[in-house]
């Protein structure tokens, strides 16, 4: 990728807000006395971003759902390169619906991230083929699909060296839902480029990125970083930063098999539930989470009770400073046809191998439950 430039506004450079003094509750926020004598040659960082790289503290700010559609539907009538990207532990509570309608006639480059989570036995090219299937499915048709991870300098310059093919001259827009880790990659991109690290804040929290940031390219092109946009459905909406923490994987996950009998179920923490209920006996059910989350298996009969008196206790997360703020929990039901995954949106997912196989799911009500062809 060509190199690229520094034109310094006065904006927040870790999350692309308008700086401004007077309000706290508002993107951009920055006390007065710090805003005064500040210069326009400044790298600066608003309240909010400081106390996240500084603290890992994240603040709230106000920021309606409307503010992120506005800003893909201006997408749409421009002519650019489009960067999808999706988080390849989360693909379904990631997938923007309706993303080709916002690219319009613009090319989409859809990039599979946080490779590095997966078990390394799975190959490359298996699960770029099952990216496509799921993309086509959704009704996106790519023109080319990325397999990266922040953690490998190796995808990240074969994803610079893509875009700059496919760009042809024109600006590139990178958009995603929150959390897919989306300004982590852009900041790797920066600093293979300019060996200028972190200059779009990062973290594990979603909604980090409040403004569009654009980063100039030396065609007097730009790299648009846009927000991520809220999937109300991912689980994360409602956990507390510890929480998240928890059930965020960081490296890469290792399977755990359950040996489960007919009418058994097993816990994920306090935060869902998966129910064997029929099948052909005795079955082994392999859970793709968090290594730090824990797992309870206990007897179907005994599950509500267990649930009821433990939640918060011994089904964590959720802590008990957070139980009133989680939904309760909503069940699904399925009857398997193939090998497949029961996905928990957000937080991760439980194959399944033999058709005919009847499950039950629990999430809090609002966070999707889904059964997709297997992924691994």
């Amino acid at each position: 990728m060509n190199q690229l430039k520094h034109d310094p506004e006065m904006i927040c450079i870790g999350c692309g807000a308008t700086l401004q003094s007077d309000d706290e509750t508002k993107a951009g926020f920055l006390p007065a006395s710090l805003l005064k004598n500040a210069n326009a040659n400044e790298d600066l960082y608003c309240k909010r971003c400081f106390r996240l790289r500084h603290y890992n503290e994240v603040q709230d700010v106000e920021l309606t759902d409307d503010d992120f559609l506005n800003m893909l539907h201006e997408i749409s009538d421009k002519q650019a390169l489009i960067i999808n990207i999706v988080d390849i532990f989360d693909f379904n509570g990631s997938f923007i619906s309706g993303i080709q309608r916002f690219a319009g006639k613009n090319p989409v480059i859809l990039v599979g991230n946080k490779i590095d989570l997966l078990p390394k036995s799975l190959k490359e090219g298996k699960m770029r083929q099952w990216v496509t299937e799921r993309a086509h499915e959704a009704g996106l048709h790519p023109k080319e699909v990325l397999l990266t991870s922040a953690m490998d300098t190796e995808s990240v310059e074969a994803l610079m060296k893509k875009i700059e093919i496919e760009r042809k001259g024109q600006d590139v827009y990178v958009v995603g839902t929150t959390n897919v880790g989306k300004s982590t990659l852009i900041n790797q991109i920066i600093k293979l480029a300019t060996d200028t690290e972190d200059v779009i804040t990062t973290s594990y929290f979603p909604g980090t990125t409040l403004g569009k940031i654009e980063i100039p390219l030396d065609d007097e092109r730009v790299l648009v970083d846009t927000p991520g946009i809220i999937q109300s459905s991912q689980i994360a909406h409602y956990l507390t930063p510890k929480e998240l923490k928890q059930v965020t994987p960081r490296k890469e996950i290792k399977p755990k098999v359950y040996q489960l009998n007919q009418e058994q179920t097993l816990f994920l923490g306090g935060l869902a539930r998966f129910d064997y209920l029929k099948g052909a006996g005795k079955q082994s059910f392999v859970c793709y989470l968090s290594n730090e989350l824990n797992i309870h298996r206990t007897k179907l009969e005994k599950a509500d009770q267990l649930y009821a008196t433990q939640k918060g206790e011994l089904l964590t997360p959720p802590y008990k400073d957070n139980l009133e703020s989680l939904p309760e929990l909503k069940r699904f039901e399925f009857t398997v046809k193939e090998p497949s995954d029961l996905v928990f949106s957000g937080l991760g997912w439980i194959s399944i191998e033999s058709a005919g196989t009847v499950v039950a799911g629990w999430a809090p009500k609002g966070v999707d439950i889904v059964l997709r062809k297997s992924l691994i």
